[in-house]
């Protein structure tokens, strides 16, 4: 599986939307700039997009368009700096989705002038009224390849596969489970969570999956982490090489890459990078400070989630307060988990202490999930399993729209299992920071992280 796609953010796709359909029937023009993401898949990042003035096009029809060459000229003005591809845009008000004669001829020539002055690749794309977008790329031969894929990542995650079928499949069906093939999820972690949303991405189809976990399996952890046996904690087995030989017994070889590492490892992001989708399953505040970068710089819409089991004691005796959990689905552009406050400058400097400096942060507890005890083998697999259902049930909401209410009112979910309780946060709830790394893509150092940049000389 190596699909091409075209991400383009939903506040570039909304304002480029708006441009493109005027109102009077004609075809207008606009241009997107991306970047890549880095690794071997060609995922191309929308950074930025130069309306077409209306005004500018000496011909405005129903059915074809004048490209003005100062737009292009604008267009490698901008580009040339960052080396961004260009994709030059334009609407088909009737509706049709695929590439004209006309517009075959049109790309002969604008695309030469692109190629010409600078870059590897360039290419066109068209969209209807209904929003749908479909792009192609070419090489310096002028050989046209199709984008298999455009996405949309917002509150929705809109899809227009280069096939033409746009209409979407019903959620829970075998026909769903054939699109989930076409798509790649990333999974931070392969433990009490992470396993679990790795059994269900396998059992719904999806194409690959990439896991990233550097711990090995123990005899302590048996007990809530899916697949793993007594055989694998007595040869100290990584933790991701248990999830890639059980999706292999029933999916076949390759479509979970196990990789055995930090996510703080260059080779860890580039392979979570050529992924569509990212699940966060870890309890670090590092990871999920790694998760919100990868969003914003590869326009991966993720899903992150916790658990903890609050505590209180009365007569020397322990109590269960709670038993709660918190998926948080997030999407570029939008809210981060910084902005709802998951982490925060202090609280990552405090664990960076708690793990790297214990003497001068004595008085920070490893509680794991049970909040003020320290318990070795907790048994909340039951905890685990309600969290990672709701999670990858998240995806599958936004993917092929079940809900009964719009998704945007589903930014974050808390549940209580001890009070029976769900609470949900929408998303115009939380207060949006703006990046400038938005679509960063491979630009060094990846993620704008001094310890990710490439080692290579010259």
């Amino acid at each position: 599986m190596n699909t091409t796609s075209l991400v383009v953010s939903a506040g570039i796709n909304a304002a480029l939307q708006t441009h493109l359909f005027p109102g009077d029937g004609n075809e207008a023009a606009g241009i997107l700039l991306c970047s890549s993401a880095p690794g071997e898949r060609l995922k191309l990042l929308a950074k930025k997009w130069i309306p077409v003035p209306h005004a500018a096009c000496q011909v405005r029809e129903p059915d074809r368009i004048s490209w003005p060459g100062s737009s292009i000229e604008e267009a490698i003005d901008h580009g040339e700096a960052e080396n961004l591809c260009v994709v030059l845009i334009h609407s088909h008000p009737g509706g049709y989705f695929d590439f004209s004669l006309v517009d075959d001829e049109s790309d002969r020539v604008t695309i030469r002038a692109l190629l010409a002055a600078y870059g590897d690749r360039h290419g066109s794309a068209i969209m209807t009224p209904d929003g749908a977008i479909k792009a192609r790329i070419y090489n310096h031969a002028l050989e046209a390849s199709v984008v298999d894929l455009v996405m949309v990542p917002g509150a929705d995650i809109a899809l227009w596969w280069s096939d033409g079928d746009k209409r979407r499949p019903m959620a829970f069906t075998s026909e769903m489970t054939t699109w989930n093939s076409r798509l790649a999820a990333a999974v931070i972690g392969a433990s009490g969570t992470g396993s679990i949303v790795i059994e269900q991405l396998a059992r719904l189809g999806f194409g690959r999956i990439v896991a990233v976990e550097f711990d090995i399996v123990e005899l302590r952890n048996l007990n809530r982490i899916l697949n793993t046996t007594r055989a694998d904690a007595e040869i100290r087995l990584p933790k991701v090489e248990v999830m890639a030989r059980a999706v292999a017994l029933h999916r076949g070889a390759g479509v979970l890459i196990p990789v055995a590492s930090s996510i703080m490892n260059r080779d860890a992001i580039i392979a979570a990078a050529g992924c569509d989708f990212l699940f966060c399953c870890v309890d670090t505040l590092e990871a999920r400070y790694v998760a919100d970068l990868m969003t914003i710089a590869f326009l991966m819409p993720a899903i992150d989630m916790g658990v903890v089991i609050p505590v209180r004691r009365q007569n020397n005796r322990a109590f269960i307060a709670d038993v709660v959990g918190r998926i948080d689905y997030v999407y570029p552009g939008g809210s981060s988990l910084e902005d709802r406050g998951v982490y925060s400058p202090e609280t990552l400097r405090a664990e960076y202490l708690r793990f790297n400096a214990p003497a001068a942060h004595q008085d920070l507890l490893q509680e794991g999930y049970i909040k003020g005890m320290v318990e070795q083998a907790p048994s909340v697999i039951t905890l685990n399993m309600r969290a990672a259902s709701a999670a990858v049930g998240e995806l599958i909401a936004r993917l092929y729209h079940f809900r009964h209410e719009p998704n945007r009112r589903y930014a974050r979910t808390l549940f209580s299992l001890a009070a029976g309780d769900e609470d949900f946060t929408a998303e115009d709830e939380f207060q949006s920071s703006p990046s400038p790394d938005l679509a960063r893509g491979n630009a060094e150092p990846l993620l704008g992280l001094p310890a990710l940049a490439s080692r290579r000389k010259g």
